[in-house]
């Protein structure tokens, strides 16, 4: 979902190391061209074109701030916006540095006001035909190039509000597309390619680790928020990146929809039978069920929910709400449930 929070990735290591820049320094058996300008890009159905590399970029979301975070180039930001939660850990200094426009989405004229060459989006939402920032027709009428994570427009309809319905399963390849577009914007090819290759192989890890466990077929539910602690909740489709998850270590997703976060009862859920119920942790506060200690009481104590044998056994496992959103911390999610698993002991 959009304006989530988020809590330190376990991947600090490639974030320290890019701090200090060594990751441009990694030998490599082929060095990466460089980018020939005037580069031109198709992205979400846009023609973007770059003469140059961008010097002054504002980022519109957390993720998109994060990469280009990841990829050395804090000195290249001049604004950033969609603030819910903590830096990635390792970037706290260089982030503090970087103007905040706005916690939530920013005024069309806070973003035009930082005169940015590059205006990196995580969400249509924000920037696309309907932005509640603006159009990418008008940073384009103002010369001013954008860039929207493929994540978020690639096979996935966002034209009836919301969070969209994504038509197609997502996966990592396109928040790896949008590592190596930005690298190449940028020209910092060889960052980006190291950073894709930390986070592949991370997933290689956390995948592997569940090797020799029940983690094939197993039911889980991932619980997002709800509007009424009572009511219906916020639970991950069967196409998002929960479902990319799943998929990776093995697992099936309970709720089989289309919609990015439907609202669904918890008669119905708790009619599917979950083995896992997998709950997110935000520091924002704008639904009854935002905090994850609120959730885990409705789930024992509700009259339903607390007959569940998973709630019995208090198979929940608490994650990251960034990871549940396409983006770099998605890895984070494949080790937290990873790890959930290997923690209730579900050996064959």
């Amino acid at each position: 979902m959009r304006n989530l929070t988020q809590r330190p990735s376990r991947g600090a290591a490639f974030a320290i190391a890019a701090i200090f820049g060594v990751i441009a320094n990694i030998p490599t058996s082929h060095a990466a061209e460089h980018t020939k300008y005037p580069l031109a890009l198709q992205n979400c159905g846009v023609s973007v074109t770059f003469d140059k590399a961008p010097e002054r970029a504002v980022t519109i979301g957390q993720n998109s701030t994060e990469i280009l975070l990841s990829l050395g180039l804090a000195d290249k930001m001049v604004g950033t916006a969609v603030w819910v939660g903590p830096v990635l850990k390792g970037f706290e200094s260089q982030n503090e540095k970087i103007k905040r426009l706005a916690d939530n989405s920013p005024s069309f004229e806070s973003v035009v006001g930082q005169e940015p060459d590059l205006v990196a989006v995580q969400f249509e939402w924000d920037v696309g035909p309907n932005g509640e920032v603006g159009t990418r027709e008008q940073f384009s009428e103002l010369g001013i190039p954008t860039y929207v994570s493929p994540a978020d427009c690639v096979a996935k309809d966002n034209s009836g509000g919301g969070d969209g319905v994504r038509k197609e399963p997502f996966t990592m390849e396109l928040v790896y597309q949008e590592i190596r577009e930005l690298s190449q914007i940028f020209d910092v090819q060889e960052r980006g390619e190291q950073l894709v290759t930390d986070l592949k192989k991370r997933e290689t890890d956390a995948i592997a680790s569940v090797a020799g466990t029940k983690a094939a077929g197993l039911p889980v539910v991932f619980w997002f928020s709800s509007k009424d602690i009572k009511g219906e909740a916020f639970v991950a489709g069967k196409n998002g990146a929960p479902a990319y998850i799943l998929r990776a270590l093995g697992a099936k997703n309970v709720i089989d929809t289309q919609e990015e976060w439907p609202l669904v009862s918890w008669e119905t859920i708790v009619g599917k039978e979950p083995d896992v119920i997998v709950i997110a942790e935000m520091a924002r506060r704008r639904y009854a069920a935002d905090d994850p200690a609120v959730k885990v009481n409705f789930l024992e104590t509700d009259p339903v929910t607390s007959q569940l044998e998973t709630v019995k056994e208090k198979r929940f496992v608490i994650m990251d709400a960034q990871a549940m959103n396409p983006t770099i911390r998605t890895i984070d999610g494949i080790e937290a449930l990873a790890d959930g698993i290997k923690q209730f002991r579900m050996t064959d």
